[in-house]
């Protein structure tokens, strides 16, 4: 018998689904909230919430938005990277104001 996966609904993060193959994500209905939504890998939910949790030193975590949160516990849980290889770039906030004077 082969080992399953959990998927998670990103949008109401109570719908699960299983399956035999393991991928970061999947795209379904969500049969919980009626939504088409991205189902991800349970290791990546598990990763985010301890980020959420604990939020890294390394990075400005709390700038990120939730999208690129998951993205980031996506890269760590299912690639060789760590924390350290990820860089938060601006968000446009340091660019002159067009209205202030020189």
């Amino acid at each position: 018998m082969s080992r399953t996966r959990t998927y998670r609904c990103l949008n109401c993060l109570d719908a699960t689904v299983t399956r035999s193959f393991d991928t970061s994500h999947l795209s379904r209905t969500c049969p919980n909230c009626g939504s088409f939504e991205r189902f991800a890998n349970e290791a990546v939910i598990e990763r985010f919430e301890s980020l959420e949790a604990s939020p890294p030193a390394d990075i400005d975590w709390d700038r990120l938005e939730r999208r690129e949160k998951l993205l980031v516990a996506e890269r760590l849980a299912r690639t060789d990277k760590e924390i350290g290889d990820f860089d938060v770039v601006g968000d446009g906030s340091d660019e002159a104001d067009p209205g202030a004077e020189a």
